[in-house]
C-alpha cells in the first residue's frame, strides 16, 4: 500500500466482526467493499424469514450486557442511540416457577451485587455467603484462575454447593460461553465476570434488542461502504502489491468468516516467502483455525393465539433432558419488540444444543411447550400455540475450553488479516468479541499505511 492512493480493502463476511472492521476502515478514509454469502447482513446474528410464522424473526435470540462498551460505542457512531435500540434491565436471574430470584439493586457497585446476593430468593444463607466469598476472592486474585482449570473444577475448589452451581453458575456459564461447566474455561468465565458483575453497576445490565438483529445496526452501515450480498468468495491470491479476491484486485483483505471458512480460504494461498520461518508460521496459523470445535445454539419461537405477560421478560427454565425439556431461557418478545401486547411470540433458547440433533421437530415443540406450561403455572394459563419455528445455529460459538490457542488478527500472509469472535479477544464467542476483533483488524490495516 502507498500513501499516494486511497487503499481499497475487501471484507469477506458481513457478520458483526466484518462490519465492525468495515466501519472503522471507512471512518479512516479507506475504500471498503464487503462480500457476504447470505442475502442479509449480520452473520450469525441476523433476521431470517420464517415461513411457518409468516414473519421475520432473528436466527437466534441474543442478549447483550452493559459491559459491551465497544458495541454500544459503535451504535453511537452510527447515530443509533442504545437507549432506543435496547430495553435495559438491571441484572436479574429469575426462574420461571418463581422459586429463585436474584436481582441487582439500584446502587453503586459493588453494593448492587451484594444486595442482590443477600436478598436472593431460593438460596440458603450458606450459599449466599459462598457466592459472595467467591466473587470477592476472584477480585482479590485480579480475576485470574488456575491455568487449565474448567469452570466446574474452579467452582468445586472454591466450595460452591451443587445447588449454587445448578441455580446460578451453570446458567451463567452456559449463557456466556455456550459451553458446559465441566468443559468451559474458568479463565474466560472470569473475564466475563470481571467486566460485568465485577465492574460498575451498569456493566451487568441486561440489554434486550427492541428490533431484529439486522436492523439493530448492520442494516445501517454507511452508504459509502460497498456491499455484495449473496456472493461467496472462493479464492484468495496474495500478490506483491495486494490481494486478489476471486480475481478482483484489492490492497488488503480481512477474512471475517467463521473459522472453518477462514481456514479454507487461507489454505488456498501459497505459503508466504517474505521472512524466514514464514511457511511454518502459516502452517501454525492454519492449525489453530482447524483445532476449533463448535457448539450449536437453538431458538424455538412460539406464536401464541393471545398475548401473555410474564413476570419478567427473561426467565430461567429448569432442564430435564429425559422429558425433552431442553429449554434454558424464556423470552417474552412483546416486552421489547414494537407492538407491545399485540406481539404474541415467545422465544425459548437452548445453548449447547447438540442433544437436539436428529430429534423430531414436532416432538421437541410439544415437549418444550409442556416445559413452559409446567414451570409458569403461577403466572397464569399459557395461551394455545398457533405455530412454531425451531432454528438451530450449528456453529453458533466455538467450544470455550481450557488451553485453546486462538489466533490473532494478523496472519503470516502480507496484506491479509482475520476478524471474528474466535480470534484472541480475551472473551468467549460473544458479539462484543466480534466487534472488538473487527476494530482491531481495521486498526492494524490503518497502522500499516503509516
Amino acid at each position: 500500500m502507498t500513501l499516494q492512493k486511497k487503499p481499497h480493502v475487501a471484507i469477506i463476511g458481513a457478520g458483526w466482526a466484518g462490519l465492525s472492521a468495515a466501519i472503522r476502515l471507512h471512518e479512516a478514509g479507506l475504500q471498503v467493499t464487503v462480500f457476504e454469502s447470505a442475502h442479509t447482513l449480520g452473520g450469525r446474528a441476523r433476521r431470517v424469514l420464517s415461513p411457518s410464522l409468516r414473519s421475520s424473526i432473528d436466527n437466534g435470540q441474543h442478549l447483550l450486557l452493559g459491559a459491551y462498551t465497544e458495541t454500544l460505542a459503535l451504535l453511537h457512531r452510527l447515530g443509533l442511540p442504545p437507549e432506543q435500540q435496547f430495553q435495559r434491565c438491571r441484572l436479574t436471574l429469575q426462574s420461571a416457577d418463581g422459586r429463585f430470584r436474584l436481582k441487582a439493586a439500584p446502587l453503586p457497585a459493588p453494593a448492587h451485587l451484594a444486595w442482590a446476593i443477600l436478598a436472593a430468593r431460593g438460596l440458603p444463607w450458606r450459599d449466599k455467603w459462598r457466592m459472595a466469598s467467591l466473587h470477592w476472592r476472584l477480585r482479590q486474585q485480579r480475576w485470574q484462575t488456575p491455568v487449565g482449570m474448567t469452570v466446574l473444577q474452579w467452582l468445586r475448589e472454591n466450595r460452591q454447593s451443587e445447588t449454587l452451581i445448578g441455580k446460578v453458575w451453570h446458567p451463567l456459564c452456559i449463557a456466556a460461553l455456550n459451553t458446559p461447566v465441566d468443559q468451559a474455561c474458568a479463565q474466560l468465565f472470569a473475564h466475563v465476570l470481571r467486566d460485568s458483575t465485577g465492574a460498575q453497576a451498569w456493566a451487568s445490565d441486561l440489554l434486550i434488542p427492541r428490533t431484529d438483529l439486522s436492523d439493530l445496526w448492520p442494516d445501517h452501515i454507511p452508504a459509502g461502504i460497498a456491499r455484495h450480498t449473496g456472493q461467496t468468495i472462493r479464492q484468495l491470491e496474495a500478490q506483491e502489491d495486494g490481494v486478489l479476491v476471486d480475481g478482483r484486485p484489492f490492497d488488503a483483505a480481512v477474512v471475517a468468516a467463521n473459522a472453518p471458512a477462514a481456514a479454507r480460504l487461507l489454505s488456498s494461498l501459497q505459503a508466504p516467502k517474505s521472512a524466514t520461518g514464514a511457511s511454518d508460521a502459516a502452517a501454525g496459523y492454519l492449525a489453530q483455525l482447524q483445532a476449533f470445535e463448535f457448539l450449536p445454539i437453538a431458538t424455538l419461537t412460539l406464536q401464541l393465539d393471545a398475548p401473555w405477560r410474564l413476570p419478567f421478560p427473561m426467565l430461567m427454565l429448569s432442564e430435564d433432558a429425559s422429558r425433552g425439556h431442553y429449554g434454558q431461557w424464556l423470552f417474552e418478545r412483546s416486552r421489547f419488540i414494537p407492538g407491545g401486547d399485540d406481539n404474541t411470540m415467545l422465544s425459548i433458547v437452548i445453548s449447547n444444543a447438540g442433544l437436539l440433533a436428529g430429534q423430531d421437530k414436532d416432538e421437541l415443540v410439544r415437549a418444550m411447550t409442556e416445559q413452559v406450561r409446567e414451570q409458569t403455572r403461577d403466572t397464569g394459563p399459557m395461551p394455545a400455540v398457533q405455530s412454531a419455528d425451531l432454528i438451530v445455529e450449528k456453529r453458533a460459538t466455538f467450544a470455550a475450553t481450557p488451553g485453546l490457542l486462538r489466533p490473532g488478527n494478523s496472519t503470516p500472509w502480507p496484506r491479509i488479516w482475520c476478524a471474528g469472535d474466535w480470534t484472541d479477544t480475551g472473551y468467549p464467542g460473544v458479539l462484543e468479541g466480534a466487534v472488538i476483533s473487527g476494530r482491531r483488524a481495521a486498526e492494524d490495516i490503518v497502522s500499516s499505511q503509516r
